[in-house]
């Protein structure tokens, strides 16, 4: 397995988001370290906070898509569902014993970068476009940060 490198075009240019993402990516890259170390207690530590991240992260892109009146934000949440649906597999695999590193370092990389790419790609205007007005109001930004990611 090979450290998953961001890349510019991996950008949403919203910094909030492009935080989030960076820190998946961290968790990912954790993943991948701890292979090498043997240590399943390790991995399984790495995989329990990285789908507590993810499901905050998810938990609060939907509040933000909410706030900007982003039109898709049902079908994006069912893709959400899907994912974590999708890491409750490999959570139990492990659970079981079964070494999924390698299987779960591959999926996170090609989700990952997909997700960003097609289904957050869809939403960026229309956040971009309403970001001030959500940071300014009552502000509902600091609030959900502190909300999610406690």
């Amino acid at each position: 397995m090979a450290h998953f490198e961001w890349s510019e075009d991996l950008n949403t240019n919203i910094k909030v988001i492009d935080e989030q993402h960076k820190r998946i990516v961290i968790y990912i890259n954790e993943l991948d370290d701890a292979k090498a170390t043997h240590d399943s207690t390790k991995v399984g530590d790495i995989i329990t906070e990285l789908v507590d991240y993810t499901v905050s992260h998810f938990a609060f892109e939907e509040s933000l898509l909410e706030q900007a009146g982003y039109p898709f934000v049902v079908p994006h949440k069912k893709v959400h569902e899907l994912f974590v649906r999708r890491i409750a597999e490999f959570t139990e695999r492990h659970k079981a014993g079964e070494d999924v590193t390698v299987p779960l370092h591959t999926m996170l990389v090609k989700w990952l970068t997909n997700h960003i790419r097609t289904e957050d790609a869809d939403y960026v205007d229309i956040v971009s476009r309403n970001i001030g007005a959500i940071s300014k109001e009552g502000g509902w930004l600091s609030s959900a940060l502190k909300r999610f990611f406690k």
